[in-house]
C-alpha cells in the first residue's frame, strides 16, 4: 500500500500536471453512486492529499476521491503517449486541454462526491476520521498523542502506528524503520511505553515523511532504509542479523533488530 509521503507526491504531480486547466473528458467506471460528472469545460482546481486519500477538485462543486491501496496507481501521460497499464483496468481517467491525461489504475476507491448532495459514503467517512497528517510539516503531533490515548494500553505499537484515526500517513514501511529508529520493539504494547517515547515515535515518523515527501526519496538510514526489507542483514547499529514476522492485528511482514529492539519480558 503506498504510504502517505508517496500520495502526497503523487498529488504534487497531478496539481503539477492538471490543476487550473479545463476538463475536455472525464470517466468514471464502476462508481455505484452515480454522482453527476463533471462537465466539459470545468477547471480542475486544486489535487490534494489526505494521509493515504487522494481528492481532485473541480471547479463545479465535484470532488473525485481515490485511495489506492495495495494495487491502484495514478499515471500521467502527454497526449499521444502510450498508457503503461491496459485501459481496461482504468477507473478515472481525466483529461485536460493542453492535452495530458490522468489515469487512475486498479484503486479499490474511486468515486465522486459533491458536498451539498451527498450521503457520506464509507470512504468519506473514513476520510472524515483521519487522525493529523503526518506529511504535512505544521502537523500536530499533541492531537496525535491525545488520539494515541483512545486506544487500550494492549494495543501495539505496530498496530497503533499503522491506526490512521491516530495519526494518517504511516505505512507498513515507515512503520518499521520509525520502530527500529526509536529502538521499540514494534510488539511492545503502547501502555509499557512513556510519555517521551511515546512522543519519540511520532516525531520520528514525522521527520521520515516529511523528509520523503520533499526530497522524493525515502531514506530513513544514511542513503536507504536501515531494516526494512533487510531480513537476516546485519543491523547497521549492532551487526546482529535483522529477523522478520508478520505482526499485528492484520498481520503486516515487519523486520526489527532483536538486539538493538528487545522484546519486553
Amino acid at each position: 500500500m503506498p504510504e502517505g509521503d508517496t500520495i502526497h507526491l503523487t498529488a504534487r504531480r497531478l496539481r503539477d500536471a492538471l490543476a487550473g486547466r479545463r476538463v475536455v473528458r472525464f470517466e468514471l467506471r464502476r462508481d455505484p453512486r452515480g454522482t453527476r460528472l463533471p462537465a466539459e469545460g470545468t477547471e480542475v482546481t486544486a489535487v490534494e492529499a489526505h494521509g493515504k486519500h487522494l481528492l481532485m477538485r473541480f471547479g463545479d462543486g465535484a470532488t473525485l476521491h481515490t485511495h489506492m491501496q495495495l494495487q491502484g496507481r495514478w499515471d500521467v501521460y502527454a497526449p499521444g503517449q502510450r498508457w503503461r497499464r491496459p485501459a481496461h483496468r482504468a477507473r478515472a481517467i481525466t483529461e485536460v486541454d493542453d492535452g495530458t491525461t490522468a489515469v487512475c489504475f486498479d484503486a479499490p476507491v474511486a468515486e465522486l462526491r459533491r458536498d451539498r448532495s451527498l450521503v457520506p459514503s464509507r470512504a468519506a467517512r473514513s476520510l472524515a476520521r483521519l487522525g493529523p497528517d503526518l506529511v504535512e510539516p505544521d502537523a500536530d503531533l499533541d492531537l496525535a498523542l491525545t488520539n494515541l490515548d483512545t486506544l487500550t494500553a494492549e494495543t501495539t505499537v505496530a498496530d497503533a502506528l499503522l491506526d490512521q484515526r491516530i495519526a494518517s500517513g504511516i505505512g507498513n514501511i515507515i512503520k518499521t524503520e520509525t520502530c527500529w529508529a526509536a529502538r521499540v520493539h514494534p510488539a511492545t504494547p503502547i501502555g509499557a511505553l512513556d510519555a517521551t517515547q511515546r512522543r519519540a515515535l511520532y516525531e520520528t515518523a514525522h521527520r521520515f515523511l516529511v523528509e520523503s515527501a520533499a526530497t522524493g526519496r525515502r531514506n530513513t538510514y544514511r542513503n536507504g532504509l536501515a531494516v526494512y526489507g533487510k531480513a537476516r542483514r546485519p543491523c547497521p547499529r549492532c551487526r546482529t542479523p535483522i529477523v522478520r514476522a508478520q505482526l499485528g492485528t492484520s498481520p503486516r511482514v515487519t523486520y526489527w533488530c532483536p538486539t538493538c529492539q528487545p522484546p519486553l519480558p
